[in-house]
């Protein structure tokens, strides 16, 4: 097949003479006229010309956003996802369009509620300015991906904002976590587990203070400051190879402020405390392992009513015991080879006789203190606390007490007695007669 030729002659006798003319008589002559363009080459040279030219545009684009702008991504795993989003909820300089709602309601011991609505960044874009600088933060969520501890979706936050102003991000990253940290200043943060990690439970708590839990005289401060020299001897636990890591026993009957005095010694220390339930089903003696070796910083462990999790342990072919874990897991847990340092463990029952020999022994338990039910000395110090140091009624409230022969009456009794003549003195001596029945109610 020969080669089409172009006829220049032509070109120039159908053209006015001029070079705009000359041009549009070599378009037809060339693209038009052509055979090539007309049995289709010519719309595939254009097609080809048309995704080079998209193409150049493109790669040019990602190279001037790889230049000029930035991006940061906060995964929801991180810590800094929720400090970040609840820094954002309460930032003034903010466009949002999406909004999530985050509901904190708090049921109060005497029936009532408090409800408090909190509308955070939704899933979608957003755009603050911050100290002069635009930043764009897009809040992802995934629809096939799942944290399988909670069954929610893994969400990512993204801010993007110009190359130049980079160094924002750590500024806003820093303002989110103090502003999380205000927010606890002065409280106690209580930790329960949740899944292999620690999560906080609720809001944080008030601290509670030493005063408002009274013990017997001196028992309180004998085991503050047996806690305190623990703290400070860590360097002459390491110097002689011993594990640090000290655990404590309170028992008694119910009642008897155990769980009070563990939620002021940590407020003193300004310590947080992990609850951990040994009686929980989904509970299994490498979760235990982990869990305990990853407790937060500057935290008491917590093991309440230990008595309760193996008082029915019956071995099983596949499960090892029908408890949550197994003792000998527990064991190995606060003293094996895998067992966490620098751990300060607080451990509750009021059945001390049904706990097996082997979990007392030094190394697990290393102070064990009795919690017993209130003494005079308690008596008295709790009157004058709830009447402002009234000594006068204070003196008749222990002379019937005496008189009435009252004993194995818990301090939590004596508190129900008082709350309940909050401003009445006189009404608590009347009633004191009610303490002989423990279940009575006031």
């Amino acid at each position: 097949m020969s080669q089409p030729t172009i006829d220049i002659e032509k070109i120039k006798n159908s053209s006015d003479g001029s070079i705009s003319g000359m041009a549009s008589s070599a378009f037809n002559e060339v693209i038009l006229n052509n055979p090539y363009f007309a049995a289709g080459g010519g719309l595939m040279l254009l097609g080809t010309g048309l995704a080079v030219a998209r193409q150049g545009i493109m790669k040019s684009s990602g190279f001037i956003y790889r230049q000029l702008l930035v991006d940061l991504e906060i995964p929801s795993k991180d810590k800094s996802y929720l400090w970040f989003l609840e820094w954002m909820s309460q930032y003034k300089n903010r466009s949002s369009r999406h909004l999530s709602v985050e509901t904190n309601y708090i049921q109060h011991s005497n029936g009532s509620a408090t409800t408090k609505f909190s509308l955070v960044p939704g899933p979608g874009k957003h755009l603050i300015r911050y100290k002069g600088a635009f930043m764009l933060v897009n809040r992802e969520r995934s629809g096939k991906l799942l944290d399988m501890t909670s069954g929610t979706p893994f969400e990512t936050v993204t801010l993007t904002t110009l190359y130049r102003d980079r160094k924002l991000f750590y500024e806003v990253l820093e303002e989110a976590k103090r502003m999380a940290l205000k927010v606890r200043e002065g409280k106690t943060v209580i930790y329960t587990s949740w899944g292999p990690e620690w999560r906080p439970f609720g809001q944080p708590r008030q601290k509670r203070l030493m005063g408002s839990v009274i013990l017997d005289e001196g028992v309180d401060q004998m085991i503050l400051n047996d806690v305190k020299d623990f703290l400070k001897s860590g360097g002459w636990y390491h110097n002689r190879g011993i594990p640090y890591r000290r655990g404590y026993l309170l028992y008694g009957p119910p009642g008897s402020g155990k769980t009070s005095f563990i939620q002021a010694i940590a407020g003193e220390l300004d310590y947080n405390i992990c609850l951990l339930n040994l009686s929980e089903k989904n509970m299994t003696d490498d979760r235990l392992n982990h869990l305990m070796n990853h407790i937060p910083d500057r935290s008491i462990l917590l093991l309440e009513d230990i008595d309760a999790a193996f008082n029915k342990r019956e071995q099983s072919d596949d499960q090892g015991y029908a408890s949550g874990v197994t003792f000998s897991g527990l064991l190995n847990a606060l003293d094996g080879v895998a067992s966490a340092e620098e751990c300060i463990t607080f451990m509750t029952t009021n059945h001390p006789e049904k706990l097996d020999n082997a979990l007392l022994r030094p190394g697990r338990v290393d102070f064990k203190v009795l919690i017993n039910n209130a003494s005079d000395y308690q008596v008295e110090k709790m009157f004058l606390k709830f009447y402002d140091n009234d000594m006068e009624n204070c003196k008749k409230f222990l002379n019937k007490y005496k008189e009435l022969g009252l004993k194995d009456v818990s301090t939590a009794q004596l508190q129900g007695l008082f709350v309940y003549n909050k401003r009445n003195p006189q009404g608590a001596i009347d009633m004191v007669e009610n303490l002989k029945h423990p279940n009575n109610k006031f």
